[in-house]
């Protein structure tokens, strides 16, 4: 088994059960404990691995609706707007892009009354010149990963 292909089995082990013990994915890997847990320990120093969290249901806890905002911003407070919207606890993503717009920010509210008041405190700064908010009305796929490809093993 090559190194890069025991990664990608490791971190697609990890997408099926992010808890999984050393000792449990050494087994699925058929690996030693002490391979899996110095691979594990450079794809953190490597920044690959970015932590372990768990999935939450935001609509199960009362936030369910989510809103996709897009902003175009002066060019020079780009860097001040998306570090201000990481701020609001919400916001779940916040992108730079190219396009129309130049910041698309997701957020997740427990009603429209909430995401109404936040969003008009937002477009108080100046540097927005113009957004353009959507309430998401069906979640079909979100804050998905997909499985890495893994080269077959050679026999």
């Amino acid at each position: 088994m090559t190194y890069e292909n025991l990664d990608a089995k490791l971190i697609n082990a990890l997408f099926g059960d992010g808890r999984a013990s050393l000792r449990s994915l050494a087994e699925e890997l058929d690996v030693s404990v002490t391979t899996v847990s110095n691979h594990l320990r450079d794809l953190e120093d490597e920044g690959v691995i970015q932590g372990y969290t768990p999935r939450v249901n935001y609509d199960a806890l009362g936030y369910d609706v989510t809103a996709i905002l897009q902003l175009k911003v002066e060019g020079s407070a780009l860097p001040h707007i998306t570090d201000d919207l990481q701020e609001h606890k919400q916001m779940v993503s916040v992108y730079e892009v190219t396009g129309d717009y130049d910041v698309i920010a997701v957020a997740k509210f427990i009603d429209t009354d909430g995401m109404d008041d936040q969003i008009k405190a937002l477009l108080t700064d100046a540097d927005i010149r113009e957004s353009n908010t959507s309430v998401i009305l069906n979640t079909v796929a979100e804050g998905r990963q997909f499985d890495l490809d893994v080269e077959a093993d050679e026999a």
